[in-house]
């Protein structure tokens, strides 16, 4: 024991009096280690155990693949859903729907999210209720109103109840309706992130389509399901073509983890691979200097040696000091894993990932990190141990020490280490100049709209309120007057459906005089007149529809450039008419003015603006009256003269004079729309992540360079000293160094280059932007360049600086 505390204290002596080399281990091994665990814990939870739902991997979506390949969304009816039900594949389908009510048992009406689900027994979810129970089969039986039950989300019951255990069994009050509450769920249950959950009404009216969710039978593959639900499908197709592709098209089933693992999965496996590279660069850091610091040491073991110290002394020396080294990095490694896991789980893309997943930190990922970093000290550590602790005493005390470590095998070990250095940052820079391209191309797109001080203020009205066309649209006119006349307010639009980046429904439509068989398609936009005033969009040619034409539902349309310049390449599209056979009536939901498929008068074309995303090409798009087809929800686009949000106030007192129990959804202004989009926030999470780990690897290879050429400065402290003695200039000595450390970073930057067209494809598939084109590639070339020759700086200048009778002097 007390050997042992002299050897730490020794080993503490000895790190203090290096504080660079003991500074730069420890950080080494630390910052690999927090980088590498945070990104696996997020992988884990986001790709391997998202959801809290026993064979959650059989739970899927139903969706159809057109023939090009694109997904397309369709409703069910309650005929079609209790056909799938007999499917041979599906153990339960669930009918789903989803609309915000209001609390009315209170002082102040709250909006609250519900989703509607028919309940089957057993449940999809399989997961039991925290307290009381779960809807079941008899609190909606098809075909009958649906028993005033309804189940909390924990969320929910924690800030409306404050946590109460002994609110099941008592009554909420929801737009009026009494509710009894039956049951709060777990906290990870969190299905369609609502805060309530009422039974749906599922009856035989062929014109009400809902949502559905699908659990396969056990042992059912998705190949198998999507053969068996074929014919079903095309059956439906029949019935309501308006929901289905034109043609042929194919079933695709997609379980829930692969929604997400799709969405987000490449990126983060990417960032695995990239947080990897760090790891190995920061355990090539310690390895090199660990050698380096054992060759420096080798005359102090020589004498040790002399004086008759034993050899198994010398190497628990060595690896004492070695584990602490260590220890201490994994240590600090280990404390900045979970500072680093909570920035990362900030900076992922809003909406990427479920809500059911819980990040936390992965403790065998942690260990296997840990362990990593411990061998790695080990191995690095105890070998010029071995080495050193027998040296050859008479060549040391005869004054060529300091060539004995200098060999050509152990240059060959610092010089593979520091190319594969090069490499793998030079990699990690060129994917992230590539990912920070991408962001750049994405940040710049031409809009063709302004989206500054301006915001949506979404509106949904409830159940058998405002249920005919007229009372529907003079309660949305009111709405829109009562925002527009604010003193802060500069033009107030109705955007139904059409609030870009991506907006619009694709919906099939033809042109007059154009018959044909296949009919091509459009993003159909429902709008107010001021709709183009609110995002200043400008009109190219023609006019548009005024206010009273919009309040009567006028038979005109305006089109966008991209639609003009395909469908009406002779610039004749003004007096042209379309129409679109598929808008259907359905009251009280979705209720359409009398004639609503009738041919469509285009009166102007309006400038392109992106409604498919930031990075897709524009769609043809076709704007009409908002008043030709009605929904339950509408979106109030509103221009300020001051930040949108500082109105959102002032906003909520009109529309309680228009109606006390009028709710407004969340509101963002126009900036969050295309912040929130999938592409433009996995495009930033991307660029940040890369931009920080690339910057790191490029600090660490710094630092290993650094350490190699002072070790190899140091090993030839004699050799530089005859030079200088023999008539060599100090300029002489500085290329001499630098020169012999341009090979290494030659070769890392060669093996760099390769490994960017190697993974050229993955990189970009994932951040949308080659990672070797010309421009990147020359110009992290330079800067990695650039940061060796400051590492070598240093060495090559004390090299120079050597003066030739104490070099030969200390030999």
């Amino acid at each position: 024991m007390h050997s042992f505390l002299q050897d730490l204290r020794y080993t503490f002596r000895e790190l203090r009096k290096r504080p660079t080399f003991t500074l730069t281990a420890i950080f080494s091994l630390a910052l690999g280690i927090a980088a590498t665990s945070a990104v696996f814990s997020v992988i884990y939870a986001v790709l391997i155990d998202p959801f809290p739902y026993p064979n959650s991997e059989r739970i899927v979506e139903l969706n159809v693949l057109d023939s090009a390949g694109h997904d397309r969304y369709f409703g069910l009816n309650g005929p079609q859903i209790r056909q799938l039900r007999q499917a041979k594949s599906i153990e339960s389908v669930t009918a789903e729907d989803g609309w915000d009510l209001t609390t009315t048992d209170g002082d102040i009406p709250e909006n609250v999210q519900a989703t509607y689900v028919s309940p089957e027994d057993p449940s999809p979810w399989g997961v039991k209720a925290l307290y009381g129970r779960w809807l079941i089969a008899s609190d909606a039986p098809f075909g009958n109103d649906p028993q005033p039950v309804v189940v909390l989300g924990y969320r929910f019951w924690q800030r409306y109840y404050m946590g109460d255990p002994t609110v099941v069994g008592r009554t909420i009050q929801l737009v009026h309706k009494p509710y009894q509450i039956v049951g709060v769920m777990p906290p990870r249950f969190r299905w369609r992130e609502a805060e309530i959950y009422v039974p749906l009404r599922v009856n035989t009216d062929p014109n009400v389509f809902l949502g559905s969710v699908f659990k396969l039978r056990p042992g059912v593959t998705i190949e198998q399901a999507q053969a068996d639900l074929q014919p079903y499908l095309e059956q439906f197709a029949k019935q309501n073509p308006a929901w289905y592709p034109q043609g042929k098209f194919r079933t695709h089933l997609r379980s829930i983890i692969e929604l997400y693992a799709r969405r987000l999965g490449p990126t983060l496996y990417l960032l695995l691979g990239a947080v990897a590279s760090l790891l190995l660069i920061g355990c090539a850091n310690v390895s090199i200097l660990l050698l380096a610091r054992g060759a420096e040491r080798q005359q102090e073991l020589a004498v040790r040696s002399a004086l008759g110290a034993a050899r198994p002394r010398m190497i628990r020396q060595l690896l004492t000091e070695s584990l602490t080294i260590a220890l201490t990095g994994t240590l600090l490694g280990t404390l900045l894993s979970w500072r680093s896991l909570t920035l990362l789980t900030k900076w992922v893309p809003e909406n990427s990932i479920p809500a059911e997943a819980v990040i936390k930190m992965n403790i065998p990922v942690l260990l296997f990190c840990v362990g990593l970093a411990l061998l790695t000290a080990i191995v690095f550590g105890i070998s010029p141990a071995l080495q050193l602790s027998r040296p050859d005493i008479a060549r040391l005390m005869q004054g060529s020490g300091r060539r004995i470590m200098g060999n050509a095998g152990a240059k060959r070990t610092h010089r593979t280490l520091v190319a594969a250095q090069v490499a793998l940052t030079l990699l990690l820079l060129s994917v992230a100049s590539a990912a920070g391209k991408g962001f750049l191309r994405l940040v710049n797109a031409d809009l063709g709209y302004d989206p500054h001080n301006v915001m949506s203020v979404p509106i949904p009205i409830h159940e058998n309120t405002y249920g005919t066309l007229q009372a529907r649209s003079a309660y949305f006119e009111q709405i829109r007057s009562a925002i527009a006349s604010l003193p802060q307010v500069i033009t107030a639009g109705i955007s139904t459906n059409a609030t870009p980046p991506a907006n619009g429904n694709d919906m099939r439509f033809e042109i007059f005089g154009k018959g044909s068989v296949e009919k091509p398609e459009a993003r159909l936009n429902m709008i107010g007149t001021e709709y183009f005033d609110a995002l200043h969009i400008s009109l190219a040619q023609g006019r548009v529809f005024d206010h009273p034409e919009t309040m009567r539902g006028a038979h005109l349309a305006l089109i966008n450039q991209t639609l003009a310049g395909q469908f009406f390449p002779k610039g004749d599209a003004i007096g042209q008419q379309v129409r679109f056979p598929d808008i259907t009536d359905r009251p009280p939901y979705a209720p359409a003015a009398p004639g609503a498929t009738d041919w469509l008068q285009i009166i102007g074309i309006v400038n392109d603006v992106r409604n498919d995303g930031l990075r897709n090409p524009i769609k043809p798009s076709i704007y009409i009256p908002y008043t030709l087809s009605m929904r339950m929800f509408t979106q109030i686009l509103v221009r300020t003269s001051v930040p949108p949000l500082s109105v959102l106030h002032d906003i909520r007192a009109r529309l309680v004079t228009l109606d006390r129990e009028q709710q407004v959804m969340t509101v963002r202004d126009l900036k969050a729309w295309i912040t929130g989009l999938p592409e433009y926030a996995q495009q930033l999470f991307m660029a940040r992540l890369f931009a920080v780990f690339s910057v790191l690897a490029l600090v660490l290879a710094a630092v290993g360079l650094y350490s190699v050429v002072s070790y190899g400065v140091a090993t030839r402290t004699n050799e530089f000293g005859i030079r200088l003695a023999l008539g060599a200039r100090a300029s002489d000595v500085f290329r001499l160094v630098l020169a012999s450390t341009a090979l290494n970073v030659g070769a890392g930057v060669l093996a760099g280059i390769a490994l960017s067209f190697a993974f050229d494809k993955l990189a970009t598939r994932w951040v949308f932007e080659s990672a070797h084109s010309p421009l990147i590639l020359a110009l992290v070339t330079l800067i990695l360049v650039v940061a060796a020759t400051a590492a070598c700086l240093l060495p090559a200048r004390r090299a120079a600086n050597t003066d030739p009778l104490e070099a030969l002097r200390y030999e």
